[in-house]
């Protein structure tokens, strides 16, 4: 079953299509969506056919910005009543707070933490690739913009982060990333995050309004999602942001979430999985997109994905695809080649 992102996600995606040559319910309906979606922020789509939506967008206009110039326009009212929650919280800290407990409700491939150090705070976003293995370059910098848009609500729209990393090269323009976060982007970095100041967090929300806040408190836990669907989106998130630590245990897992271990496994049982498994599948989305869509070397990659050692994950990925990483990439390169239009003759 592939996981949900709310309808929102689709915020700007017609302007943004139109600027770029393409006709937006064409691209819609080739990635499997209704031209109506566009009209129901709230209703729940596959992330996978989201995914596909961008991807395709992003390579038939030629923008390979395509997901950052999405999330120029947004806002907090775009996020529904997770939005209105956060908006009138005391301050950038207990709004991100927020967001993390509600991730699923808004993208349940999405998986967000913050770590602190010395003074300064790493907003980190990593994301399932989704059954389907698409490049995740256009939803990651969609993800990142978004997050960069909400909090200079709170902070002012002159705030500027202090880094914003990404795990995939640069594009040939970097016009739209210097727009809209300035000229601290680094690119091939080992996460994808946004770092700035810990005072940042601590800023005070002067418009905060705790009555509209219990107001949408309301409205959330009268529509939230079944435990047991969250509690598999929840240990999903945790091991993909663990995995690269090499600490990716059920007890870390569970520790993480704040609850015990025998009931994560109960949860998962309820829906027919184990932590195992679930390692194992996310294991396999991110070594499609580590070994094919980058040019990492495999040691860092087998870093990447939580094996101890680099023959290790040599012979895990055989029995899983068949074949060694490096043939993957070496067949890859040959499919490409072959893709490429022939060269005109002078």
């Amino acid at each position: 079953m592939s996981s949900l992102v709310r309808a929102a996600c689709l915020t700007n995606y017609s302007a943004v299509a139109r600027a770029s040559g393409l006709t937006p319910a064409r691209m819609l309906l080739d990635a499997g969506l209704s031209p109506s979606v566009l009209e129901q922020p709230d209703l729940m789509i596959p992330v996978d056919r989201f995914g596909q939506l961008l991807q395709a967008s992003a390579t038939q206009s030629g923008n390979e910005s395509f997901g950052l110039c999405m999330a120029e326009s947004r806002l907090l009212s775009n996020l529904g009543a997770v939005g209105l929650l956060i908006r009138d919280q005391a301050t950038l800290r207990d709004s991100l707070d927020v967001l993390m407990r509600y991730q699923v409700m808004l993208n349940g491939a999405l998986a967000l933490t913050i770590e602190e150090r010395d003074g300064v705070v790493i907003i980190r976003e990593e994301l399932m690739a989704g059954r389907m293995h698409q490049p995740t370059r256009q939803r990651v910098e969609l993800a990142l913009g978004v997050m960069v848009q909400l909090i200079r609500q709170f902070l002012g729209a002159n705030w500027q982060p202090r880094r914003v990393c990404f795990m995939h090269s640069a594009p040939r323009d970097l016009g739209a990333h210097t727009r809209l976060f300035g000229r601290c982007v680094e690119f091939d970095y080992e996460f994808n995050c946004i770092v700035c100041a810990k005072a940042d967090l601590d800023s005070r929300n002067p418009s905060a309004d705790p009555a509209m806040a219990r107001y949408a408190q309301q409205l959330i836990d009268s529509s939230g999602p079944s435990q047991a669907a969250s509690m598999l989106d929840d240990v999903r998130r945790t091991i993909v942001l663990l995995l690269p630590s090499g600490r990716c245990s059920i007890e870390n897992v569970t520790e993480h979430l704040g609850v015990l271990c025998r009931t994560v496994q109960r949860r998962l049982a309820e829906q027919e999985q184990s932590f195992s498994s679930i390692v194992n599948d996310i294991r396999k989305e991110l070594a499609v997109r580590y070994v094919l869509e980058s040019e990492r070397p495999l040691t860092e990659v087998a870093a990447l994905l939580g094996f101890s050692a680099p023959s290790t994950f040599s012979r895990w990925y055989k029995t899983q695809f068949g074949s060694s990483a490096k043939e993957s990439r070496a067949a890859l390169a040959v499919a490409r080649r072959r893709a490429e239009p022939p060269r005109s003759r002078t």
